[in-house]
């Protein structure tokens, strides 16, 4: 592709000059008689090299010298000069000019010069190239740093997920060796135990008191018993039919059932059921088993009054379940262990509540999670995979 030329000079001989000497060369000449119609030819040819002439009617050569390098810094200029003091040569090359050539000049002279000219603009656009590419890359790099730190960050929160639920599936483990072995240990003495409290209340005995001693004695088994049962349930997964479950028309039979404790304490109840949700395909009992678990927490950590909020919604993925509650909430340091079996902040907790409530949420592929603010209550979400 022939290198581009555009000669100015207001003398007609130079122009048919140089055009004649230079497209003999192998270049593509433009010509015009003033540096206007100069400027209009760059603007629309983009030429590698200019030619211009120092001295011009209507504008002179240093007032379009500055305008070509303003505006078209990739054309390169060649200045003509008739005067060759040293003083214009500086002010030129300070303007920005490339070279400059006297009048007269030598043919020879003038392509050599065009030539070096070409030579330094094909470096200097190639450096700029290559400038550009390295920012680009730089810029690609950055952004890919950017990505993998993005990347690495979610990993490790999988990761770190994954790890917590490891923890809780080792714990709920051992809690199922534990809980195998205290129910073998303690229920043979609770046999016992159950077995002469009926012999005494079976043998005809009046006395108030040892009748009173007997009912206590009854009381504390079963009270045992029960512990027993919440820790067996705790650490496995029985074997159960599963059904098509309406959450809603449970929710709304268990919140019938706690009434009384909700009328008693003062708790204004908020529920929000969207319409038209899908079935789940669970155990009822294990459903009613988280309901009731939350609904009862919620009702204790408001002894003075508040508010229950119920809200069941569809997700894309199954079923949404929150139970969010106005009570003191859950400190921070217990966030982490509120799920562990044993772990619990009552007098007369148990600690197994919320541990039986992950496991059924996990034996049906779903999640659970606690959002508890500082004084603002404690929202906990359950999601459940529609079947």
């Amino acid at each position: 592709m022939k290198e581009r030329i555009v000669v100015v000079d207001d003398e007609r001989i130079i122009l048919e000059l140089t055009s004649m000497i230079l497209a003999s060369k192998g270049y593509e000449v433009l010509t015009a008689e003033n540096a206007l119609e100069g400027l209009a030819l760059i603007a629309r040819h983009s030429p590698s090299v200019v030619l211009l002439d120092y001295m011009m009617p209507r504008m002179d050569g240093m007032t379009a010298l500055r305008k070509i390098r303003q505006e078209f810094p990739d054309s390169y200029v060649i200045m003509f000069t008739g005067k060759g003091s040293e003083e214009i040569a500086v002010e030129l090359m300070k303007a920005g000019a490339s070279d400059y050539i006297l009048k007269p000049f030598n043919n020879q002279d003038l392509v050599d010069r065009i030539e070096n000219a070409l030579r330094l603009r094909r470096i200097e656009m190639h450096n700029r190239d290559l400038r550009q590419e390295r920012e680009k890359l730089l810029r690609e790099v950055e952004e890919w740093n950017l990505e993998l730190e993005r990347r690495v960050e979610e990993k490790t929160l999988d990761l770190e997920l994954a790890h917590a639920e490891i923890v809780q599936s080792e714990k709920l483990a051992a809690l199922g060796h534990l809980s195998a072995g205290m129910a073998h240990e303690i229920r043979n003495p609770l046999n016992s135990i159950s077995l002469f409290a009926q012999v005494l209340r079976g043998n005809g005995i009046t006395n108030e008191e040892r009748a009173s001693y007997a009912d206590k004695i009854l009381t504390e088994v079963d009270r045992v018993d029960a512990i027993l049962i919440k820790l067996l349930a705790a650490s496995k997964s029985p074997h159960v039919e599963l059904s098509a479950v309406d959450v809603a028309s449970l929710l709304h039979r268990l919140l019938d059932e706690l009434a009384p404790q909700l009328q008693m304490r003062h708790i204004e109840t908020r529920i929000s059921c969207a319409e038209n949700l899908a079935p789940i395909q669970a155990d009822p009992d294990e459903v009613a088993q988280i309901f009731s678990n939350l609904l009862v927490n919620a009702i204790y950590e408001m002894a003075d009054g508040g508010i229950l909020t119920v809200d069941l919604c569809a997700t894309d993925s199954g079923l949404q379940i929150v139970v969010k509650d106005t009570g003191q909430g859950i400190p921070a340091e217990h966030l982490n262990k509120i799920f562990d079996p044993f772990f619990t902040t009552k007098e007369k907790g148990t600690g197994f509540g919320l541990s039986v409530v992950l496991r059924i949420v996990k034996t049906y592929g779903g999640q659970i999670s606690v959002n508890s603010p500082p004084n603002q209550g404690a929202a906990f979400t359950v999601l459940l995979p529609v079947v």
